[in-house]
């Protein structure tokens, strides 16, 4: 089963949903960090790194010394990673898209690729969690072929927990394409309404079964409540705002080991998940 944990807005508590879940499961389960420009899984798992290797994506190659300069490649590119001045062809690495489609329209075969460097891929274990993350080099704006990468790397013969970025954009999609649930955190706040009709629409647009968590419940107004049973969205956890969980937070401690008491609450939390997962299955088979 592949579980994405997402939120519409950074800051909601995704990665403490993530993490929490990750540990209680212990090893049943992966813990895929895909929030790539800004991972931070491994502060709170602790990981420790058996492997890490770069991340690259295909760019194209020019040989002068048989382009006629024509532009054929430059007028198909619909991200302009190529210009043609004169008697040179320009090409914008950090605007290619990578799809090879330049070398396919070269009448002249003068088009070939090179690589460059993305960010980096890590594997390891945070006791027996296996876990994964992408790391985005420092300017780079492409990150779901790192996604992808950090994805490739699950093991199928376990639970996949993915940590998604915030957000609707393509990297969100990404995280999320593809998986057998969707576990949304918000908080009850104006913000954490309007991001989480974003994503819930996102969301009903892939066809996947989501549920909420609600994280620092009981501060804000009802609006959140009210927009989920509207949905039809089941809330199935919903999270305090409380001292003792904030502290150990600032500290770096996952809540279900600095109070126990949560352990279960966790463990109730993957059930319905996995509750849901096995009626949709059920629903869809019929159907």
């Amino acid at each position: 089963m592949i579980i994405s944990i997402a939120s519409g807005k950074g800051g909601t508590g995704k990665t403490t949903v993530a993490t929490n879940l990750a540990q209680v499961l212990g090893n049943r389960v992966q813990l895929l960090d895909c929030d790539v420009e800004e991972p931070n899984a491994h502060l709170f798992l602790q990981p420790t790194f058996t492997q890490s290797e770069p991340v690259t994506t295909p760019i194209p190659l020019i040989d002068e010394t048989k382009c006629t300069f024509c532009r054929k490649c430059a007028d198909f590119c619909e991200f302009n990673a190529l210009a043609v001045v004169g008697k040179q062809v320009l090409v914008f690495a950090e605007l290619c898209h990578s799809c090879g489609g330049c070398m396919l329209v070269c009448p002249e075969g003068a088009i070939t690729e090179t690589s460059r460097e993305l960010g980096t891929l890590n594997v390891g274990n945070a006791g027996e969690v296996a876990f994964v993350n992408g790391r985005l080099r420092v300017g780079e704006a492409m990150s779901p072929p790192l996604i992808k990468r950090v994805r490739a790397a699950a093991d199928p013969d376990r639970i996949t927990l993915i940590d998604a970025p915030p957000g609707t954009s393509c990297p969100v999609i990404a995280a999320m394409h593809e998986t057998d649930f969707v576990l949304l955190v918000t908080e009850p706040t104006p913000f954490g309404l309007h991001d989480l009709k974003l994503a819930v629409e996102a969301v009903k647009l892939l066809g996947i079964p989501a549920g909420l968590v609600v994280n620092r419940a009981d501060i804000g107004d009802n609006a959140v409540f009210q927009y989920a049973e509207e949905e039809e969205l089941p809330l199935l956890l919903t999270i305090p705002f409380d001292r003792q969980i904030a502290e150990a937070y600032s500290r770096g401690r996952m809540m279900v080991d600095a109070l126990p008491e949560w352990r279960h609450q966790f463990i109730e939390l993957f059930a319905k998940i996995e509750q849901i997962v096995k009626v949709n299955k059920e629903a869809a088979c019929v159907n």
